[in-house]
């Protein structure tokens, strides 16, 4: 059974952002603190982002009316999964249950 890397993307709202710098802070701590509990183990990592189409990196936070949206990447080790449909699962279920009102979806899944 071979272990996978599974990577995530999400979108967080942040209200009362100062700054892109301060936007980007909370995320990663509010993340941090909905996945300490189940899922430690997931790496965050936020503010940059690649593109989808040419796969250059863009800044991914937004600043509106004091309100932010910062794009997020999530790392997860999936070990001994069946395949790579069962590691996409057990990453979407794992990183789901704790972050349950945060928009997630896969963007690449990797064989170690």
């Amino acid at each position: 059974m071979p272990d996978y890397l599974v990577v995530l993307e999400s979108a967080w709202i942040i209200r009362d952002a100062d700054s892109v710098d301060d936007a980007i802070s909370i995320a990663i701590s509010e993340a941090g603190k909905r996945l300490n509990p189940t899922a430690k183990y997931v790496e965050v990592e936020a503010g940059i982002l690649s593109c989808p189409f040419c796969e250059e990196e863009l800044p991914s936070t937004l600043i509106v009316a004091r309100t932010a949206l910062v794009g997020m990447k999530m790392e997860m080790k999936v070990y001994k999964a069946d395949s790579e449909e069962h590691a996409r699962r057990i990453a979407l279920s794992t990183i789901g249950k704790a972050l349950r009102d945060v928009p997630l979806e896969i963007v690449e899944v990797e064989e170690l």
